[in-house]
């Protein structure tokens, strides 16, 4: 029998064919062209994928794109049966952007990248192939930096969010900060309330949370002060992996508006130019550690056990998998397998 359940929208990301490849490699970038592919021909029981995110830069999407670009852009996604939703904008200093606790030319550069973002976000909702998402950013600047001034530092970035979030409220668009053990200020779920709260703009300005992300918040890596799960713990003891995950979800849960279903094996890992942070596993990774239907409803259903309804659409983040594994089809299969259980779970008609 074919679901009534259809919300949340299901979401492939593009940024995976760039993020940690490198020219030259075993691993060089995969185009836009080839991510919407294996997006598009995936399929599951009749249920396929309903979008893919972006991220804003060459050579998916350039941040500077034209009118005309962005409807050639929408014409070719729209081909393919599919929208867009959510944006990355590119605010890391070698895309363009800065530190947003850096030199005044250095927040400067990184807003400059919203508002770019912001300003397509906006395009193509007005083109019709965009009807939800949000645009994402990070603080783009690393942890050790980060330390050398703690409270300075997270004011600053703090500073420089608020005057995001204005830039993003101006454009229609709303941002959320995606928490990762490698950006500073933003690498322990404590700091990651503490700076939300700091810029207190919670319309505007909100949590992406990633479910590789978020359970190494709960084994403190970068902050270990910050850590949830004991040192010693024995990962068949389920309840108590069930109660530190409740923890950081019931703190970051309200702020929450963008969610990526993911699996992790509680190590980190990075490649290319990508500092290392929370490995992104294949769903049925034998090492995974995430019940990804079940830990993902601390996310998905608020206080009262019901969905929460604040998320229009999940995304799937496999960022550095091998090209290898992305060229099969099996694996966006399995993942897309992965995501409807999740929707069967937690959302709603």
């Amino acid at each position: 029998m074919t679901s009534t359940i259809t919300s949340p929208k299901l979401h492939n990301a593009a940024w995976p064919g760039l993020v940690g490849k490198e020219p030259g490699t075993d691993n060089p970038p995969i185009d836009l062209d080839r991510m919407l592919e294996f997006t598009a021909n995936a399929e599951v029981g009749g249920v396929k994928f309903d979008g893919i995110d972006l991220f804003l830069s060459d050579p998916h999407v350039s941040i500077d794109a034209t009118d005309e670009a962005l409807q050639a852009l929408a014409d070719r996604i729209r081909s393919h049966g599919l929208v867009v939703g959510s944006l990355v904008a590119p605010v890391w200093e070698p895309t363009g952007g800065g530190s947003a606790m850096g030199s005044d030319e250095e927040r400067g550069r990184f807003l400059t990248q919203v508002r770019k973002a912001c300003s397509i976000g906006q395009r193509l909702r007005e083109i019709g192939i965009r009807p939800y998402g949000i645009v994402r950013i990070d603080s783009a600047c690393g942890v050790g930096d980060w330390a050398k001034d703690p409270e300075a530092n997270q004011r600053r970035i703090a500073d420089t969010f608020r005057e995001a979030a204005t830039i993003a409220a101006d454009h229609g668009e709303r941002l959320a900060a995606e928490g990762e053990i490698c950006w500073g200020g933003m690498h322990s779920w404590k700091r990651m309330v503490q700076l939300l709260e700091l810029v207190d703009r919670p319309q505007a300005l909100g949590f992406q949370a990633d479910m590789a992300h978020t359970l190494l918040y709960t084994l403190g890596y970068n902050a270990p002060e910050d850590r949830v799960l004991p040192g010693d713990y024995d990962w068949q003891n389920r309840d108590t992996l069930d109660a530190a995950l409740g923890q950081v979800a019931g703190a970051l849960r309200p702020w929450t508006f963008d969610f990526h279903v993911a699996q992790n094996d509680a190590t980190v890992f990075g490649s290319g130019s990508h500092d290392k942070t929370g490995r992104h596993c294949l769903p049925k990774d034998e090492n995974g550690r995430l019940d990804i239907p079940h830990h993902a409803g601390f996310w998905l259903r608020g206080d009262d056990g019901n969905p929460s309804r604040a998320m229009q659409h999940l995304c799937w983040d496999g960022c550095m998998f091998p090209n290898a594994v992305m060229e099969q089809p099996q694996t966006w299969n399995d993942i897309l397998t992965a995501m409807i259980a999740v929707r069967e779970a937690h959302g709603w008609s």
